[in-house]
């Protein structure tokens, strides 16, 4: 069993979509969680443009209530997936040595684009790129 961590700026958009669609695609080869780097949305439920946005693909986003990121999560994790190079900036500078090896983008070598502020079509382009991406994670290689 893996356990992945995803981390956006809010766990508000994108990181929510990927702990979803990695649990789906991985099943109980994996355990998924999302955070995000700043505490804005702490308990909030996703933005309504990406549960609409998740639900084209077959994914419920919901139940979803936004945590910010925390150390103990940090050291959970086998592998933590920063949507974009900012965040991951972020997360190398707060996570320490000790958890360093640990992350990486979600994308590599490319960042998720944030959607917020945005409209359905991006919100909509952005759920699609992740899902996709649940390939680089999760089979091919990958238990």
């Amino acid at each position: 069993m893996r356990n992945l961590l995803t981390v956006c700026l809010g766990n508000y958009c994108r990181s929510p979509v990927a702990q979803i669609a990695l649990a789906r695609r991985g099943g109980t080869a994996v355990t998924v969680r999302s955070a995000g780097l700043i505490g804005k949305w702490q308990g909030q439920p996703a933005n309504p443009s990406m549960i609409n946005a998740a639900r084209r693909l077959g994914l419920d986003l919901t139940s979803h209530r936004a945590e910010q990121i925390t150390l103990e999560a940090l050291d959970w994790a086998d592998e933590v997936l920063a949507m974009d190079t900012a965040v991951l900036d972020t997360l190398r500078a707060i996570c320490g040595e000790a958890n360093e090896h640990k992350l990486g983008l979600y994308l590599p070598g490319r960042d998720v684009p944030d959607p917020m502020g945005q409209g359905d079509e991006v919100f909509n382009d952005c759920a699609v790129l992740i899902e996709a991406g649940t390939a680089l994670h999760i089979g091919r290689g990958h238990p």
